[in-house]
């Protein structure tokens, strides 16, 4: 198993050295790259303004980073008076670490849908929530908080600004390597890869397992064209589970 990990920055170099040291081949070519958000100086200002009692989400460790270096910068910190939700629990542990924080989060699906089976949101009438997000992502969670009474406000902590760097060719290169395992951890970076990669390489692109971190990008990824054998759906999207859905799921199924 030779395997290509498109995830962004020191956490998809991270994956890559766990791999190597388990002497599976890895090969690291993120295809976005994360810069800090435009409206992160807005922060204090829009945390300050919340009543308490009213909730706080986190998408992803990127946003907490993102977000506590501000508030410390600034002389701030995020208040006690609020709650904070976290789609998994890697985001929930990692913003509990950094910012003190206790944090509520779905324990079986970590995803958009479990977060709304929640019971804390259910009857959200009266509530502001505050999401802490890249510059694009989901909309399910807050249209449907948004039917249950609640108001919401984003705030873009990060960017994925995209990598330049020649697709094909770096797919010339994967094909030499023997790459047949590619790590996908975003559904901007599977809709990347696949539209920047040449029609007379996208049979290639197919025949190559998939390790995807939802059963949403999982589909999205069968109507561009893998084959259902070819996915594979990570139960968690923290580095350690990917390795383990690479050693333990992929290699059984070969």
């Amino acid at each position: 198993m030779n395997v290509l990990v498109t995830r962004p920055d020191n956490r998809g170099q991270e994956l890559v050295d766990m791999l190597n040291e388990r002497q599976i081949f890895a090969v690291h070519q993120p295809l976005f790259t994360i810069e800090a958000g435009s409206e992160l100086p807005l922060l204090p200002s829009v945390l300050s303004r919340l009543k308490s009692g009213d909730y706080v989400f986190v998408v992803s460790p990127n946003a907490v980073d993102y977000a506590v270096k501000t508030l410390t910068d600034t002389g701030f910190h995020f208040r006690s008076d609020l709650k904070y939700f976290a789609v998994g629990q890697r985001t929930a542990k990692y913003f509990t670490e950094k910012a003190e924080q206790a944090v509520i989060y779905p324990l079986e699906s970590e995803n958009s849908e479990g977060v709304l089976a929640l019971p804390d949101m259910q009857d959200l009438t009266d509530k502001t929530i505050l999401i802490l997000r890249a510059n694009s992502g989901r909309e399910l969670l807050a249209e449907t908080a948004m039917l249950r009474g609640a108001s919401i406000q984003y705030l873009e902590c990060y960017r994925r600004e995209p990598v330049m760097v020649d697709i094909p060719e770096k797919i010339s290169v994967c094909k030499r390597l023997g790459v047949n395992t590619i790590v996908i951890t975003s559904s901007e970076i599977l809709k990347s890869l696949y539209e920047q990669t040449n029609e007379n390489c996208r049979e290639w692109l197919f025949e190559c397992n998939l390790v995807v971190v939802s059963q949403r990008i999982g589909k999205i990824a069968k109507q561009m064209g893998w084959q259902s054998d070819k996915i594979f759906v990570s139960d968690k999207a923290d580095n350690v589970t990917l390795m383990n859905t690479l050693l333990f799921k992929i290699d059984k199924s070969n």
